[in-house]
């Protein structure tokens, strides 16, 4: 959903999964886990495709065909659905911001219990790899259309007007702001409320210094 978790196919328990499905599941994190430990080692610009299926022990044509790209590997996660559902499961009357308050805490939640060391390799290769952060604003406009029908869906009004489309792309915007803030500095400001203070200016705009 954002470039912190930026796919879990759903909620469901790998357990009650088919064969298939959880040697796909298996198979994607054995790539991602190859990338992240080779881009520790030497860097992201020197780590190939072709070592990455070596180190993960599947063939080149496994690795495009998980992830279209290199810069997919460190950018997607297992989340993504699990969080659209998320929104979607919350009460009607809601008020939108106290949903996405709770479904980025969620987020947050789950990249920390994982591997926090991986959040913050992202949130690095971000701000210094052109590509990656390219790719991430690629991408930005898939997670865009998705918040924007979960918006329409909560709202009533039509996906695709003006208004919830900026509104959905103003969310991303802001998440992405965050990623790389948390990386330009440091690592030293915690996660969830950088979000909570991202939030509070999508809801309210930024509040006026007093001099």
């Amino acid at each position: 959903m954002c470039p912190m978790t930026v796919a879990r196919s759903s909620s469901v328990d790998p357990s009650q999964l088919g064969l298939r499905e959880r040697k796909k599941i298996k198979t994607r994190a054995a790539i991602r886990r190859a990338t992240y430990d080779l881009v520790r080692e030497q860097g992201y610009d020197a780590t190939t495709v072709e070592q990455i299926a070596e180190r993960a022990e599947v063939s080149v044509s496994t690795v495009f065909r998980y992830f279209p790209a290199k810069e997919d590997i460190v950018l997607t996660d297992e989340y993504e659905p699990l969080l659209m559902e998320q929104v979607r499961a919350r009460p009607p009357g809601e008020p939108w911001m106290r949903t996405l308050r709770h479904v980025m805490a969620l987020a947050v939640g789950m990249g920390m219990d994982e591997d926090p060391d991986v959040l913050r390799l992202r949130a690095r290769l971000i701000v210094q790899v052109p590509a990656v952060r390219a790719r991430m604003l690629e991408a930005g406009a898939g997670v865009g259309r998705q918040l924007a029908r979960a918006v329409g869906e909560r709202t009533g009004r039509d996906a695709d007007s003006l208004e919830v489309r900026v509104y959905a792309m103003s969310l991303v915007g802001a998440l992405t702001e965050v990623t790389q803030y948390w990386a330009e500095h440091g690592f030293r400001d915690d996660l969830q409320g950088l979000l909570d203070r991202a939030l509070d200016v999508v809801e309210h705009g930024p509040a006026v210094e007093k001099g």
